[in-house]
């Protein structure tokens, strides 16, 4: 019997998810969205492959009442700071059996959900997203951009063999490999974007810049300096001082300098101006009589800080890892957000 899914969330993979499980046949596709109304039960997604997915969706509604106590799989497609309360919303109405999980766990999905939810419920989770995707017309349409070869999810409270036949079922779902995690912290703690935007915001705009208006738009990574680039590594040092202390595999991540196949912040900074899926990207800046100043409404201020770089934070402390450039940069951009 197919399994049935909610997808909550109506951004662009909500969009690529729903479309590829729902016309692929994999799954009954319901979604949960504050615009129901927006929605067509029958969505299109085009892929690399030039495939046009035609996808039924079963029923688009905004009321968890009406979709979650028959979801098998439930899976959150939102924002760091809509985790919490969409968990909220859900948790009267969820089976002790259906498996919550989010589509990209590292904006706190695993750390909301352990506060949130009872403490069996299944929980599963991306360490990265899926699909490269963007919305076409909403509710109607969207791009499938890319796929990636494999996906690591985590896991938990089930039994292995349970883990295993999710995986199982995951993997005929979205037709790629499925490599389990050792644990919820594998998927959730990484030092892409709550490191590297949160250096280059710090170097940007705070410190010795703090307050001084630009004359032109910078663009985030093209222009990136030496300068961001030793923070970023300092940073990084001091959040694989954190994993030592926790229960994941050796070399689950590679650090920054391997990853970017960069030896000092020099050549780090050179390889992060020159990426070419990097070029044309804005900071988030807005313009004013005065010049171009941060945008602390953007989500790389919103995001990356209260639902990304918190975790990381808050984990040192409790460990007892000392990490003073962290702190800084955590401490500098949490003052700069309505949060």
């Amino acid at each position: 019997m197919m399994k049935t899914i909610t997808i909550c969330g109506g951004g662009s993979l909500g969009h690529v998810v729903a479309g590829w499980l729902a016309a692929r046949h994999h799954a009954v596709v319901n979604l949960l969205t504050n615009r129901p109304e927006k929605w067509a039960h029958e969505i299109i997604v085009d892929t690399p492959e030039k495939e046009l997915l035609h996808a039924p969706l079963h029923i688009v509604s905004a009321n968890p009442a009406e979709v979650i106590p028959m979801s098998d799989v439930v899976l959150l497609c939102l924002p760091g700071f809509l985790i919490r309360s969409e968990l909220q919303k859900l948790k009267p109405h969820l089976s002790p059996h259906t498996f919550v999980g989010c589509v990209f766990s590292s904006t706190g999905f695993f750390f909301e959900a352990h506060e949130v939810l009872r403490a069996d419920q299944p929980l599963w989770g991306f360490q990265r997203v899926p699909f490269i995707s963007r919305v076409n017309e909403y509710g109607q349409s969207a791009h499938l951009l890319g796929h990636k070869q494999a996906h690591n999810v985590a896991i938990e409270h089930v039994s292995d063999s349970e883990k295993e036949a999710f995986a199982q079922m995951l993997g005929e779902w979205f037709e790629r490999p499925i490599n389990i995690l050792k644990n919820f912290y594998e998927a959730s703690l990484t030092n892409s974007n709550p490191l590297l935007h949160t250096s280059r915001l710090y170097t940007l705009f705070g410190g010795a810049h703090e307050g001084k208006p630009f004359p032109r738009m910078i663009l985030f990574y093209e222009e990136w300096t030496t300068e961001a680039a030793d923070l970023y590594i300092k940073m990084d040092e001091e959040f694989f001082q954190l994993l030592k202390v926790l229960p994941v595999s050796d070399h689950f991540l590679p650090t920054a300098l391997h990853y970017y196949e960069s030896y000092d912040a020099k050549s780090l900074a050179a390889k992060l101006s020159s990426i070419q899926s990097f070029k044309g990207i804005a900071s988030p800046m807005k313009q004013t009589e005065e010049g171009w100043i941060p945008d602390f409404t953007s989500r790389y201020f919103t995001e990356d800080f209260p639902y990304g770089l918190k975790y990381i934070w808050k984990l040192a402390h409790e460990k007892g890892i000392s990490c003073p450039h962290i702190d800084k940069v955590y401490a500098w951009g949490m003052s700069k957000i309505n949060i």
